[in-house]
Parts: structure tokens; sequence; C-alpha cells
């Protein structure tokens, strides 16, 4: 049986605003990047020609049902963080009839110095249905992930 996986990982920092609401992590196509699946192509599988560094490069398109292990890792900078937050959502830019499908919402205290994290969840995924993983924090000013990876495996089902 073929198990299906993409791995994404962004190096450029990605500024994360203050406020509360939470943003979307963006991935680059054009690197640092495992997709012989093709599950984030600047050709979306909607029709929709995406760019790196707006917001559908946030995306994974799953290219079959099946059980699917999400996987992310983040790196924030120091700051005066009270809390950091962070969720897997299924079509978290609202594409499908059941949009912002939210699952695996982790809240952590912060730690001194820099933040390092890592998590893994599983959902049933399928295709037309793309997931996303967003973050947020609650210093006063914004903040930067330094790196990112987000990561899926499909067993089909």
């Amino acid at each position: 049986m073929t198990v299906y996986v993409c791995s994404l990982s962004a190096t450029p920092d990605q500024l994360i605003p203050p406020g509360g609401g939470y943003t979307l992590l963006k991935f680059p196509f054009e690197e640092n990047q495992y997709d012989v699946h093709c599950m984030h192509q600047p050709q979306q599988p909607d029709g929709i020609m995406a760019a790196s560094g707006d917001a559908r490069s946030g995306l994974i398109w799953p290219c079959v049902a099946g059980w699917g292990t999400l996987i992310a890792h983040f790196q924030w900078e120091a700051g005066g963080y009270d809390e950091i937050r962070d969720q897997f959502v299924r079509d978290p830019l609202g594409f499908t009839s059941n949009p912002m499908d939210v699952t695996a919402v982790d809240h952590r205290a912060p730690t001194p110095g820099m933040q390092f994290f890592t998590k893994t969840h599983g959902i049933f995924v399928k295709p037309g249905v793309p997931l996303g993983v967003m973050v947020r924090h609650s210093d006063k000013v914004p903040r930067k992930v330094t790196y990112a990876q987000f990561k899926l495996v499909i067993h089909p089902t």
C-alpha cells in the first residue's frame, strides 16, 4: 500500500500580528519541500494559481482520502508572551461548505527565551478539502515565527 507524504518547511521569518487572531502559516512552493504527490503546488486543485507568500501557500491539498497524520514544528522568537496557541484547520480559507473545521488546538505557556514546539494529530482527510496550520500569540507587539514545518502523511482507507 502506498503512503502519501507532503513535507514543508519555511525558513523566512513570518511576522504574526498581536490582537488574538489566528494567522495561517505560509510555506514557499519553490524550496524546502518534499511533495512527490503534488499536494502543495502553485497550480491548486480548484484551478487557482497561487504564489509563494499568499494565503494559499499555507495549504496542503490531500491527494487521496484516508487517515492523515498532521505534524507541525514551530520556532518563535523570544518575547513578552503570556500564551502561544496553534491549531490544525480543515479548509482554513473557507473554500468548501464546512470552512474552518478546527482541530488539535494547543494553548501553551511560554518558557524563557525562544519558543520551540512540535505537535502531531490524526484526522480523516479527503481531496478537495485543504489543510493548514494556524498560530497566534498574546504579546502586545508583532512576533516572528522564525522557522516552521508542516507535514501530512496519508494512509489511504
